[in-house]
């Protein structure tokens, strides 16, 4: 599961997801992003890339309120059942979006507690992952747009790395996933691919970032244990 990640590299975005329009405001360097929280998101309207604002969380239809983002763990997709549940079978093959990040944590545990780490690829600073997107209306009427990141089985044997982690998608392949004239589940499925695991770099991080309120450079950084 996928609850936290980093996004700091604001001004290579546009060049690396060729972003036609620009950055809106209000896109800023973050350090420890967390569900329900508002996040850039790339999606591709009329073919032209753009950046759009989107709760980090997935409602279904009739939710009352977004406290259901964490009841039901809707801020992850699993790829295996993506097509087949009703919360995610409509959004994943025609309203996929992009999450950019410079990498995301992940807590393992150890005989003192859970410990963090943040996981990036080494052949990237800056990189994608694959997530789903919808519209939300509240009690109030008001529509929110909704996204969540499809996870996947990491096939790893490595103590070191999760066992599931989210789908980082190939360069080569993201023009593919924002397409939503490409439906079919085969051309789909051939981008949710586990990423090279030889590519990924997990380092150990401050255990203050089990702390949402705190959103510091600091915390990606190598953490040494005194």
């Amino acid at each position: 599961m996928t609850s936290r990640y980093a996004l700091y590299e604001i001004d290579k975005i546009r060049d690396r997801f060729n972003i036609e329009n620009g950055l809106p405001k209000g896109v800023k360097p973050h350090y420890n992003i967390s569900p329900t929280q508002s996040v850039p998101v790339i999606t591709n309207k009329d073919g032209i890339n753009q950046i759009e604002f989107m709760k980090w969380g997935f409602l279904p239809v009739g939710a009352k309120d977004d406290n259901s983002i964490f009841r039901y763990k809707t801020f992850n997709a699993r790829s295996e059942t993506v097509f087949n549940k009703p919360t995610w079978m409509t959004a994943i093959r025609s309203r996929r979006c992009i999450v950019p990040v410079n990498g995301f944590y992940e807590w393992k545990t150890a005989a003192n507690g859970k410990n963090p780490f943040i996981i990036q690829t080494t052949d990237q600073s800056l990189f994608g992952l694959a997530g789903v997107y919808s519209d939300w209306t509240d009690s109030g009427g008001n529509t929110h747009k909704m996204c969540a990141i499809i996870t996947i089985d990491s096939e790893t044997s490595d103590d070191m790395t999760p066992s599931r982690l989210p789908v980082i998608i190939l360069p080569s392949d993201e023009a593919t996933w924002l397409n939503p004239e490409i439906n079919d589940m085969s051309s789909i499925y051939s981008v949710m691919q586990p990423y090279d695991l030889e590519k990924i770099k997990v380092t150990r991080v401050s255990p203050d970032v089990n702390s949402t309120k705190i959103d510091k450079p600091y915390l990606v950084n190598h953490f040494k244990i005194s």
